[in-house]
């Protein structure tokens, strides 16, 4: 007798009035966060988040034709209990790298929104930016890709973020600190 294989799941382009309603909910999230909202903004989150920034690592192109990776350098990996606790630290304002406070505008680009396994979850792979400018003369960019999980849940907003993959173009942060949020 032989096995039957379970169908492969292939992922889609979602239609455009849903691109557009999760293209919206990035930029209201981002809006959150550049205008110190952390606490609207950590609402948007779901409870099993998993929220992760790594740097690119820089590999041989010999390296990369046979699948050899370098180790990745995580920067975060957190959970939603993680995240509340940078929040409220943020919102003491004891904050010492957070004196004064930062100035970001965060850019959310070319989304590409696809479904999932998962009916109501969708991937959202966006290009992404952050300036953050502190005291007279200390700029920032963080530049690089994300890929969001989002899925519908009741209520306004309509949607949280389950999952949170940052990738930074960069191989090395030269930022004095890294306490704003992405």
């Amino acid at each position: 007798m032989s096995e039957v294989a379970e169908p492969v799941f292939t992922p889609t382009r979602v239609g455009l009035e849903l691109h557009h309603e999760i293209e919206q909910f990035l930029f209201d999230e981002a809006a959150l966060l550049d205008g110190w909202r952390f606490r609207a903004w950590l609402d948007l989150m779901a409870k099993d988040i998993r929220y992760t920034m790594r740097t690119t690592v820089n590999a041989q192109t010999r390296d990369r034709r046979r699948g050899v990776q370098p180790p990745t350098t995580w920067i975060f990996n957190d959970t939603h209990f993680q995240l509340e606790r940078r929040v409220a630290r943020l919102e003491t304002g004891m904050a010492w790298a957070e004196e004064p406070p930062s100035r970001t505008r965060h850019l959310v680009t070319n989304l590409r929104a696809f479904t999932t396994e998962t009916p109501g979850e969708y991937e959202a792979h966006v290009n992404y930016a952050l300036y953050r400018s502190q005291k007279e003369r200390d700029e920032t960019f963080y530049v690089g890709r994300r890929i969001d999980r989002v899925r519908r849940v009741e209520g306004a907003p309509g949607w949280q973020v389950s999952n949170r993959e940052i990738t930074l173009d960069q191989a090395v942060l030269t930022s004095h600190n890294l306490s704003v949020l992405f």
